[in-house]
């Protein structure tokens, strides 16, 4: 499996003797006020700065609050750092933020999107509480940015109904190269949180929080939070780790045509450590050294159409009573349109709700997947779903010592096993148990009846 050590953001070995730091002061920034007119002045504060960035330069939130209205870009830049020492309010007037047309239906902008940005760097000047990493570094002493989510999800169900997906990713990135985003808290995102496509990426020491009531569980209420994913990120070469996501959606995402990807030393909870929804090729992704504590989903690989997913690891994750089901490998399980039942291509109601379909695509193949030193205490229910078609069934699948302990009394689907179905060549290894029942049982465990 893939070795992180040339995933390193590496800077350009020569700064310019002119490099400049400069702080959104400089170019008229505000600091307090929350009206409208400073969330707007301070937005193109932002827009101006990268105008005028060149490379070696540092652009650096000082500490305080910044209330920004989104819509920020910058294209083409090399050698950046962008320092948020302090914190950013994102503006929730939704009737004034900008969008790429006329009208409340146009699409929004995002808060931040960035093109084609090489060797460009995200982080926070500020040091994490010493011997706090990742998941307990909290928001003491790194970099804030407060999505002011709530508004953009609306009355629970509501406002899904009302804005659908047309919400800001607190995020973006397009076709970039050597890109570092660290030691940033990413609280209540409108939308996915970050969609990162990048060719070299690492992400280190950061935490994201989405939430409406609990942080111990994720309710029916809080699910309402649609589509507030965590890292989604797209391209080669791709680092992950030491970082925390409490989520209503997928936590960690490999998104298409995506390869070589480690992502470890982690805390995750919502609907799972994901490869997906996936329609094209995957090739080389690990995921290891997790904990899950109630999480939704878990291990969660998802086909929305065609493709390859190959050569995946998941290894030494720990599960702490997930809600839903621990491991789904199969067909995405997500509902495109106001209709939840609808199956695209697997109901979100299948298959407690009677009539609702999961279908598997006819070209979606699982190939080379191995999970190992999965821990998995007190399920909710089932263990979960390995499902793919007939005409791709999945091969070279192995289960290495995936144990679920006391598991779920209450009468589910398919009682205590696993939904297993289109597997040519499953083998269940070391102190696996239960044993999937379309996988070969080479645990030496196994129980004559």
């Amino acid at each position: 499996m893939l070795l992180p050590v040339f995933l390193f953001h590496l800077a350009p070995l020569f700064t310019p003797t002119l490099a400049k730091t400069y702080t959104l002061l400089d170019f008229g920034a505000i600091e307090g006020d929350a009206s409208l007119a400073t969330a707007q002045k301070n937005g193109a504060a932002f827009n101006t700065s990268f105008e005028a960035l060149n490379s070696g330069d540092v652009l650096v939130l000082p500490k305080g609050t910044f209330h920004v209205m989104g819509g920020i870009q910058a294209r083409n830049k090399e050698n950046i750092t962008l320092s948020i020492d302090g914190t950013i309010i994102v503006s929730d007037d939704i009737k004034h933020w900008p969008r790429s047309g006329d009208g409340d239906k146009a699409n929004v902008l995002e808060f931040f999107h960035f093109w084609n940005m090489t060797d460009f760097t995200i982080t926070s000047r500020q040091l994490p509480t010493p011997g706090a990493r990742g998941a307990n570094a909290g928001a003491n002493g790194i970099g804030l940015i407060d999505g002011k989510g709530a508004t953009w999800w609306g009355i629970p169900g509501v406002g899904y109904l009302e804005r659908g997906e047309n919400r800001p990713r607190l995020i973006n990135m397009d076709n970039c190269r050597r890109v570092k985003v660290e030691r940033i808290f990413f609280k209540d995102p409108p939308y996915w949180t970050t969609s990162m496509h990048s060719d070299g990426l690492e992400v280190a020491d950061c935490k994201i929080e989405a939430w409406r009531l609990s942080h111990d569980t994720h309710t029916i209420i809080d699910l309402s939070a649609f589509n507030t994913d965590g890292f989604d990120v797209t391209g080669n070469n791709i680092w992950i780790h030491d970082s925390t996501v409490w989520n209503q959606d997928d936590s960690f995402c490999v998104k298409d045509n995506t390869n070589n990807v480690v992502i470890e030393n982690i805390n995750a909870s919502g609907v799972g450590l994901t490869i997906g929804s996936i329609a094209s090729n995957i090739n080389n992704v690990t995921f290891r050294n997790a904990t899950m504590y109630h999480t939704y989903k878990g291990i969660y690989m998802k086909f929305r159409g065609n493709g390859i997913v190959s050569n995946v690891l998941y290894e030494n994750i720990f599960m702490d009573a997930p809600e839903q089901y621990p491991i789904w490998i199969g067909p995405a399980q997500q509902a495109d349109s106001s209709n939840p039942c609808a199956a695209h291509p697997c109901s979100l109601c299948w298959p407690h709700i009677p009539g609702a379909e999961c279908n598997a695509p006819v070209q979606g193949q699982y190939i080379n997947v191995t999970l190992r030193n999965i821990t998995i205490n007190n399920p909710k229910g089932n263990p979960g779903v390995i499902f793919a078609n007939s005409s791709a069934a999945m091969q070279n699948v192995v289960f290495d010592n995936v144990v679920v302990n006391h598991p779920s009394t209450s009468k589910t689907k398919w009682g205590l096993n696993y939904y297993c179905e289109g597997v040519a060549n499953g083998v269940a290894t070391g102190g696996t148990t239960p044993v999937p029942p379309c996988f070969k049982d080479e645990t030496g465990l196994k129980v004559e009846r």
